[in-house]
């Protein structure tokens, strides 16, 4: 069957991922690369096109050109990293996802928010440094794999160490547990939300830090860093399945309420600590693909149980387009703003 779209996506983050998908579902499939990656998307033969560019924040100049053309385009982390809000709202290519929950995303407070109304258990956040009374992490802003981040024993800690901060953040409690990162995906075709897989991650260099023993770190002159190198698949007690299930279910309910009626849709990420007494706390929530879906690439046990055959995050976003198309729904599974 030949499909009348091509997928497209930024040579990076999970691209890989979403044009195997994209290939296995029958779609045409355009990777737009910077100049070192374009060999590296080349050498795979279900990349069918390669386009490039000096700099993905150049991505722009390509939109004039991808809006004549019938391709939709599949946002993951790389768009959030080196695309300003404004970019994604002035595209009018077709979009997989809803683009007003960028702005819902984006902002640490209205996150909180909407996290909150959904009932989740976050970490205590601290309006200033002065009010720090236990062990917190400071994030900045945005799509920064894990840069930048500091650990904070307390507030003459903060204020030691605050000069070095010249971007928004939010100070957050810091909560000891289990880093379980949720991978969902809600399909408004069939009304039903599915947890595909689920990932921690390896950041340095703080795990290499958890391997010396506390007192042998006792005065050396090394910052903990949670930038992010690799992910690690995880499955989660079957007793806890359904807690994880209702917090994305909730997720989703809210975002209607906030985000238009289309609410958030496709796949997103939950991002949590689970304490020794199995409480869930939400870090944050990343609202398309995430990179530790790429760990699944052949499809996860919690796939297998939906699909009985190998699906990815990639190719269960390919299916769902699929899908739309063969419905007459297309319009269904895109922002509002793309031009058919």
């Amino acid at each position: 069957m030949s499909l009348p779209y091509a997928i497209a996506t930024l040579g990076s983050h999970s691209a890989l991922q979403i044009l195997k998908g994209a290939h296995d579902e029958g779609f045409k499939t355009l990777a737009i690369a910077n100049r070192p990656m374009e060999p590296l998307y080349r050498s795979f033969g279900f990349v069918d096109e390669v386009l490039g560019v000096e700099r993905y924040a150049d991505f722009p100049s390509l939109i004039g050109e991808l809006e004549q053309r019938k391709v939709i385009i599949i946002p993951h982390g790389s768009f959030v990293a080196y695309l300003s809000l404004e970019d994604h709202k002035r595209m009018r290519i077709p979009y997989f996802g809803n683009k007003a929950v960028l702005d819902w995303e984006a902002s640490r407070e209205l996150q909180r928010e909407w996290l909150t109304r959904a009932n989740l258990t976050l970490p205590r956040q601290f309006r200033s440094g002065a009010e720090i009374d236990r062990p917190v992490i400071v994030k900045l802003y945005g799509a920064h794999g894990g840069k930048g981040y500091m650990f904070i024993r307390d507030a003459a800690d903060f204020e030691a160490r605050a000069t070095r901060l010249n971007e928004a953040y939010v100070i957050q409690e810091y909560v000891i547990g289990v880093p379980l990162y949720i991978h969902y995906f809600y399909s408004p075709l069939e009304d039903r939300l599915e947890i595909l897989s689920m990932d921690r991650r390896y950041e340095t260099n703080v795990d290499s830090l958890g391997r010396i023993p506390a007192a042998a770190q006792e005065g050396m002159d090394v910052s903990p860093s949670y930038v992010v190198v690799g992910n690690q698949p995880v499955s989660l007690r079957e007793s806890m399945l359904a807690e994880a299930y209702r917090m994305g279910d909730d997720v989703v309910r809210v975002s209607r309420e906030i985000c238009g009626p289309k609410g958030l849709f496709g796949a997103f990420c939950i991002e949590t600590i689970i304490t020794p007494d199995m409480q869930f706390y939400v870090m944050e929530i990343s609202a398309r693909i995430v990179a530790g879906t790429n760990l699944f690439i052949d499809g996860s046990p919690y796939s297998y149980l939906y699909y009985s055959e190998p699906m990815s995050t990639g190719r269960r976003i390919a299916r769902e387009l699929k899908n739309a198309m063969l419905a007459d729904k297309l319009s269904l599974v895109l922002d509002d703003s793309s031009k058919l």
